[in-house]
């Protein structure tokens, strides 16, 4: 069965009650498929397509029972901002820890978890990539990082991601509007905006992203 992919987001607004923003993309062990909400996207302006990525999985039958369907999955993390309400946060933004209109920005995530998770992509036309990231700061004692903290430090991995690709050739019959590089007509990260990020197996989390600007 060919893995899912990750193409719809979530489209709750963060008025709407806690349940219903919990599993916008929820895994299901049974159909191993993430389900599409109904409602639309709030978006401010112009807005691009989301990155079409595969779910991750691991490779063997053993690893995928033992890390993810033996695994009680946590609800993904969402990045909305204001003024104007929109879901997903600028990557350039939170980069540069321009993150003022980041709800619920110092909000602490991971909590109880080990010291490091890994973040995964799995790019259209490149092969599958993983870079790990702390989960706690450096305060005395340390504790868990903030949502602000997290979406900065994706966009340290996804920044990573494009350096090491950009060059490289695709896959055989991969789209070429999924190039990822510094040329005009290529993905960079100023291009790019942090919608969601989604609990995929044990250790490893895969952010959800779109483009800021049609094809």
């Amino acid at each position: 069965m060919p893995r899912p992919h990750l193409t719809s987001c979530p489209s709750t607004t963060p008025n709407l009650p806690m349940s219903m923003l919990r599993h916008t993309l929820q895994y299901t062990r049974m159909g191993s498929t993430f389900h599409q909400p109904p409602l639309s996207l709030p978006t401010a302006g112009v807005s691009g397509p989301f990155v079409p990525q595969l779910m991750y999985k691991p490779h063997t039958n053993s690893d995928r029972r033992r890390y993810v369907e033996e695994v009680d999955m946590e609800a993904p993390i969402h990045f909305w901002v204001e003024n104007p309400s929109e879901c997903g946060i600028p990557l350039a933004d939170a980069l540069h820890s321009r993150v003022r209109r980041l709800l619920k920005r110092d909000e602490t995530v991971f909590e109880g978890r080990g010291p490091s998770v890994s973040i995964r992509l799995e790019w259209p036309g490149y092969r599958q990539w993983s870079r790990q990231i702390p989960t706690k700061d450096f305060r005395s004692p340390p504790g868990p990082i903030t949502r602000a903290k997290l979406a900065k430090n994706v966009a340290k991995c996804v920044q990573r991601f494009i350096q090491e690709r950009q060059g490289q050739p695709m896959e055989d019959e991969a789209d070429p509007r999924w190039r990822v590089g510094t040329g005009s007509n290529q993905i960079k990260l100023e291009d790019l905006i942090l919608v969601s990020i989604h609990h995929v197996s044990m250790g490893s989390w895969q952010p959800h992203l779109r483009l800021r600007r049609p094809f």
